[in-house]
């Protein structure tokens, strides 16, 4: 690896933003490392309720051999899954990429450019079947490494925090990802005990459809 590390965090109309900040918080906190928020286009692009925009600093292009990609999920994952222009960037990063990465539905996007075949992997819960299409095995692992392969998914959402502490272990040591998980003071202790589907109740899956079918997710 150079002196530095580009990390590279696409975004997309539809992104969920706890799936690119949670990362972003933590890899951040690295001094050698630069996180770039990447898209179709430089700009302000909103997240999947519209509440959210963030500028992107640089067009897929302009950002060919990150050392590190992140990607996020989202509702917006649903047509990249179709966009070319998006899967061969993808599998060019890979091609040179130190570390290849998602977070949430992010891993339908890694799937459908053909770099987890074959792999188990995992997703948000509700989207294992979707992964499944592509020839992946889903788990509901919280992150699923691949090293030999050079890839790594996170689940649905914050598990996003938890995959990056482990890029910072793997690429520096323990003791950077223990830094940077003090730096974010990331001790969850909810006050609430159903953030799996193993842990839930039919009542809080009800409540999950119903605000999932708003149509603002």
């Amino acid at each position: 690896m150079t002196d530095r590390t580009t990390v590279a965090i696409p975004l997309f109309e539809g992104f969920t933003a706890l799936d690119a900040i949670g990362p972003y918080e933590v890899l951040q906190r690295i001094p050698a490392f630069d996180v770039l928020f990447v898209g179709h286009a430089r700009g302000e692009v909103r997240s999947d309720n519209g509440m959210l925009g963030i500028t992107r600093d640089a067009t897929f292009e302009e950002v060919p051999r990150p050392q590190i990609l992140v990607f996020p999920g989202g509702f917006g994952t649903r047509v990249l899954e179709h966009d070319d222009r998006v899967l061969d960037w993808v599998r060019q990063v890979h091609a040179t990429s130190t570390l290849t990465t998602s977070v949430c539905t992010g891993a339908l996007v890694l799937a459908a450019a053909g770099l987890l075949t074959g792999l188990s992997a995992t997703t948000h819960w509700s989207t294992y079947a979707e992964l499944e299409r592509y020839g992946v095995t889903p788990v509901a692992d919280r992150v699923v490494e691949h090293l030999d392969r050079r890839l790594i998914t996170s689940a649905g959402v914050s598990s996003g925090i938890d995959m990056a502490l482990r890029l910072v272990e793997i690429l520096v040591d323990r003791t950077a990802a223990e830094a940077a998980q003090l730096m974010i003071e990331y001790d969850p202790m909810p006050p609430v005990d159903s953030g799996s589907v193993a842990k839930t109740s039919d009542a809080t899956m009800t409540r999950v459809i119903e605000y999932a079918s708003v149509g603002r997710h």
